[in-house]
């Protein structure tokens, strides 16, 4: 046992050790901080604890990683660290800058699934193409010295511990070992060290051995219970090296047939992969005096959990909730993939932004998009943002894919800068509101307004006209979906400016004669929406589902619409409302026509990254699988058990979903390259 005595064995224990448990509390920081887990909840389901033992198997593989390089610098013949001083002054440095970078990729890390619910991964080097506005972002929101200052404690800390290890085994003097025992100790400490890089003995094969991977922590199908089990670096460097592949045309053509007669291709050519279907005006349309106006209101980061008419029990949107029952009022309403610009992406072009890294606004191959807000010929165009329509690239595909478009952005208003997103959404309202009033009578208009007040630093300007901030308590909020009272008040301040918006319409004359389409574009993260059924949280479906209505009181009648819709419906839709006829290349369909497919199915994205995990949805059902259509399952949105795999009790059902829903999500790939100008 005379091994025992090695000071470089010593040295690279105590290494690994200090950065285990360092990787250790970071884990247990996110899931008390962080993963939104109770601690009865904890406790209570043996799933969190084999997803916490699975991370910290990734966590000793990280710290493994780490002192690799300075095991072989220890254990070199001649010069190593414990002869050569320059060397361990070289181990110092690259610990310090590896601690350093590691710690900043889990402070990311943090605030990402913070805001998102999704754990770091290579979709986040899309914000580096608006490193200016990130960072401004990120420096109004948290508070970033104070979070700097506490990193720069916890790595001064950890790397003196370093340093101390050094002394206390490297510096020391040598002892006298045999060589017989210095064999056996390296072959157990490579054993051990292959084991834990492994990360699993339970798959142990000599011949074909299957290690631990980011899979294995999405074992129970929980998005939340699987981001417990992560590593951000080791989940970071996965998605980075995978790479994405543009589409997969082969199977497209696998599941040609069924996509073409589920969009209504007018001539279905497997060869081609022709999606083209032409709409003549139909007898539904609205009747009216002049063409109807049409006005799209995208409502940043505002999902149904936060509507008074989807259920949530503090009334914090009134307004939305009248209008809801004066409109068309989707109970069930998806957007394809979260994010604002794959919202921007999906209303504009009808195809469902599923890259894989970037978003479709930063490729600047595909940005000149077919949309049918052209189809609206004798329209006037405008779109209308409060601040700069460079985040993302969206101005790249409004500009070229909108002809005539008159593009309003920060620049452009008068009104004073609130933060980092621009002016406020009721300034934008109130400048908006001027411009079309303006505007020639002799033509409708189409306006695409994109709000941003409801995002974090969930600012409240001091020009409100008279808005009241609610003074709830911080545990009343979170009980109703809230992270916090700043959250829940931009939700109730965005309500009151849609209030506003209806008032200056009514005054500007327009109100009788305009189709409104109010959608969110994604939902936040939230802990706990009690008043929502159990599948919203427990899959994930609280991102996608967004609250959604038509509002044209002049025009329409209102009404209730139980089936599924998608963003890439609303277009095809509101041409038809509006007698607009088109040519749609596209994934939407105008929802007043039967479904060829039976109940509607939204396809989803309900993990994004390099390794999605895709859906599809209805009204009852939801379909996931993994992005190559393995390991697909069936939920019960209605169930109290949602995780539950019902494929078993609904054969036909699971079997039409998968289809379609591995169709959709290939066609979709396929689209964003083939719906190009």
């Amino acid at each position: 046992m005379g091994w025992l005595q090695s000071r470089r064995l010593r040295y690279g224990v105590g290494a690994t050790g200090l950065a285990f448990l360092l990787f250790a509390l970071l884990r247990l920081v996110f899931l008390i901080g962080f993963s939104g887990v109770g601690v009865a909840q904890f406790f209570a389901d043996p799933q969190w604890l084999q997803t916490l033992g699975i991370g910290f198997r990734f966590d000793l593989r990280l710290a493994l990683l780490l002192v690799l390089p300075l095991a072989v610098l220890a254990w070199l013949p001649r010069w190593n660290l414990t002869t050569v001083l320059l060397l361990r002054g070289a181990a110092r440095v690259y610990l310090l800058l590896a601690l350093g970078l590691i710690g900043l990729v889990y402070i990311i890390d943090f605030g990402h699934y913070a805001y998102l619910g999704v754990r770091i991964n290579a979709t986040v080097l899309r914000y580096l193409d608006d490193a200016q506005i990130s960072q401004q972002m990120v420096w109004e929101t948290y508070p970033v010295l104070w979070i700097a200052l506490g990193w720069l404690a916890v790595l001064a800390l950890w790397f003196y511990g370093f340093v101390r290890l050094e002394r206390l085994t490297l510096a020391r003097e040598p002892q006298v070992i045999r060589r017989s025992s210095v064999a056996v100790g390296a072959g157990l400490g490579l054993v051990a060290v292959l084991l834990a890089l492994l990360g699993r003995v339970d798959k142990l094969n000599l011949e074909n051995p299957v290690p631990l991977r980011w899979s294995d922590a999405f074992f129970s199908g929980n998005g939340q219970i699987a981001a417990v089990g992560l590593n951000p670096v080791l989940f970071l460097y996965d998605t980075l090296k995978a790479g994405q592949a543009q589409f997969d045309e082969a199977q497209v053509r696998v599941h040609y047939p069924v996509i073409s007669r589920y969009l209504g291709v007018d001539r279905p050519d497997v060869q081609s992969l022709a999606f083209e279907r032409r709409q003549s005006v139909q007898p539904y349309h609205v009747v009216a005096e002049r063409a109807p106006n049409v006005m799209f209101v995208m409502l940043e980061s505002l999902g149904t959990s936060a509507v008074g008419a989807y259920g949530n029990p503090l009334n914090p949107t009134p307004n939305l909730d009248r209008l809801a029952s004066e409109s068309w009022f989707f109970k069930h309403f998806y957007v394809p993939v979260t994010g604002t610009a794959k919202t921007v992406w999906a209303s504009i072009t009808g195809v469902p932004d599923v890259t894989r890294q970037e978003t479709a606004t930063r490729h600047p191959l595909i940005t000149n998009q077919r949309t049918l807000i052209n189809a609206f010929t004798d329209y006037q165009k405008l779109y209308m943002i409060g601040g700069n329509a460079g985040w993302a690239n969206i101005n790249a595909l409004i500009q070229q894919s909108i002809d005539g478009v008159r593009l309003y952005e920060e620049r452009d208003w008068r009104s004073p800068r609130v933060d980092v997103w621009g002016i406020s959404d009721l300034d934008l309202f109130k400048e908006g509101d001027e411009i079309l009033r303006a505007l020639p009578k002799d033509k409708p208009f189409f306006a695409y307004v994109q709000t941003s007040g409801n995002h974090r630093p969930f600012t409240i300007p001091r020009d409100n006209d008279g808005f009241e901030v609610s003074n709830l308590s911080l545990e009343q909020v979170q009980n109703a979906g809230s992270r916090s009272v700043e959250q829940y008040n931009a939700v109730r301040l965005l309500d009151f400016n849609i209030g506003r918006l209806m008032e200056l319409a009514k005054a500007g004359g327009y109100y009788d004669n305009t189709i409104f389409v109010f959608f969110g574009d994604h939902n936040t993260r939230i802990s706990r929406i009690p008043h929502m059924p159990p599948a919203f949280e427990q899959l994930g479906l609280e991102s996608n589902h967004v609250p959604m209505l038509i509002h044209a009181p002049g025009l329409l009648k209102p009404k209730v619409i139980e089936e599924a819709v998608g963003l890439a419906d609303l277009l095809p839709t509101v041409a038809g409302m509006a007698g607009v006829s088109f040519e749609n290349r596209a994934m939407g369909r105008d929802l007043q026509q039967p479904a060829p497919e039976g109940e509607r199915v939204v396809p989803l994205v309900l993990r994004e990254g390099t390794f999605p995990l895709i859906g599809g949805v209805t009204k009852d059902h939801l379909l996931q699988m993994q992005h190559d259509g393995s390991a697909p399952t069936l939920h019960d949105l209605k169930s109290a058990t949602p995780l539950e795999n019902v494929a078993d009790a609904h054969p036909e059902e699971f079997q039409r979903l998968v289809e379609l829903t591995r169709g959709l999500h290939e066609s979709a790939r396929l689209m964003l390259y083939r719906n190009v100008r």
